[in-house]
C-alpha cells in the first residue's frame, strides 16, 4: 500500500511538471483493495484492470520504473511508452492490461477465463472494475457469459462512491452491484475495502473457491478515492467535509494503527514509508532521464499483422 501511494503521489507531481503524457486517474485511498485482492493471485493468474489501475499493476508485480517510464512515454516502458497510464499491461506477470473504456475489461476477462477453461489450465482470472461499470452493457454480457460457462473468474467491484464526477447511487437503479451479480447466479460477498486484512481474508477464501472449479464469484469492496477523478480534478462536486471524514478511515492509516497496536515500533513504520518514497523517487528520476523511443519504432506492436503502413488490411 505504501509503494502504491508513493508511486501515485510521485506520478501526480510529474504530471504537474509536464512529464506525464495523457491523463492520470489516481487510486489514492483505495490501496487496500489492490493489496488485499492481488496479493492472493498466483504468478500465472491473470489480472485485468481499469483506467485507475496503477495499484493493481504494482501489486501484481510490475516494475515501478517500467511503469513510470510508460507514464512518461519513454523507452523501456511497460508498453514501450505507447500505452500510457490507462493502458498499462505486462503479459510477463499476467497483467493483461488496464483499460480506458469503462467496463471493457469485463468481457475481456470472460474471454481470458474461457481460454483457460478450454486449455484445461489451473489459472484464475481476476477482473477489477469500478461501480460506474455496472451501468454499462459489458457488465451484464461479461458476467452472464462467465456464469453460463462456469468460468474461473473473480470479479471485484471497487465501489469508490463516484462514477467519474457523479455519485453512483444517484444513477444506479435497484439495490446495487452485488444484487445485479446475484441475479445472474454468481455467489457474492461484500467487504470494507479500506480494511486490508478483511479484503485479504475474504479474497483468499473466494479465490480458492474459484480455483477449485466453483465458477465465477463476485466481491463488492466498498472504498473511497481521496483524490479527484483525475489528477487535475479538484472534486468540487463533493459535499463539504466528505473528504476529511473519509480520511479518518484511510486504509494506510488503519493498517499502521493495527501494526502499532501489535508492537511494531513507530520508527520501523516510518522507515517503511520512507523506503517506498525513496524507491518511487528513484523510479521518477530514472524515467525522467530516459530517452523517448526512436521515431522509426512508432508503428511497431500496434496491430497483430505488423506495421500498418505495409500490412494493414
Amino acid at each position: 500500500m505504501l509503494r502504491i501511494r508513493a508511486f501515485e503521489q510521485r506520478a501526480v507531481a510529474a504530471l504537474e511538471d509536464g512529464l506525464v503524457l495523457g491523463a492520470i486517474h489516481p487510486s489514492i485511498g483505495q490501496e487496500a483493495v489492490a493489496a488485499g485482492v492481488v496479493s492472493n493471485l498466483a504468478a500465472d493468474d491473470v489480472l485485468l484492470s481499469t483506467h485507475r489501475g496503477h495499484g493493481h499493476t504494482l501489486a501484481k508485480g510490475a516494475d515501478a520504473l517500467a511503469m513510470m517510464r510508460e507514464l512518461f512515454g519513454r523507452a523501456g516502458g511497460c508498453c514501450d511508452g505507447k500505452g500510457g497510464s490507462m493502458h498499462i499491461a505486462d503479459f510477463g506477470i499476467g497483467m493483461l492490461g488496464a483499460n480506458g473504456v469503462v467496463a471493457a475489461n469485463i468481457p475481456i476477462a470472460a474471454g481470458a477465463a474461457h481460454a483457460v477453461k478450454l486449455k484445461g489450465g489451473s489459472e484464475i482470472v481476476c477482473c477489477i472494475f469500478g461501480d460506474g461499470a455496472v451501468n454499462r452493457g459489458p457488465f451484464l454480457e461479461g458476467l452472464n457469459w462467465a456464469k453460463l460457462f462456469e468460468l474461473p473468474v473473480l470479479f471485484v467491484c471497487e465501489d469508490n462512491v463516484y462514477a467519474a464526477m457523479t455519485r453512483t447511487d444517484e444513477m444506479t437503479a435497484g439495490p446495487g452491484p452485488a444484487a445485479r451479480a446475484e441475479s445472474l447466479g454468481l455467489p457474492t460477498e461484500s467487504v470494507d475495502g479500506n480494511d486490508v486484512l478483511a479484503v485479504d481474508a475474504l479474497t483468499r477464501d473466494v479465490a480458492a473457491r474459484v480455483r477449485a472449479g466453483a465458477g465465477p464469484h463476485f466481491i463488492l469492496a466498498r472504498t473511497y478515492r481521496l483524490s479527484g477523478h483525475t489528477a487535475v480534478d479538484a472534486a468540487a462536486y463533493r459535499p463539504d467535509g466528505e473528504v476529511a471524514e473519509r480520511k479518518e478511515v484511510d486504509p494506510i492509516l488503519q493498517a499502521r494503527a493495527i501494526l502499532a497496536r501489535g508492537g511494531v515500533p513507530e520508527a520501523e513504520l516510518d522507515a517503511d514509508r520512507a523506503s517506498a518514497e525513496s524507491e518511487m523517487q528513484r523510479a521518477f528520476e530514472t524515467a525522467r532521464d530516459t530517452d523517448h523511443p526512436p521515431v522509426d519504432r512508432t508503428f511497431e506492436d500496434v496491430q497483430d499483422v505488423g506495421d500498418p503502413r505495409r500490412d494493414a488490411y
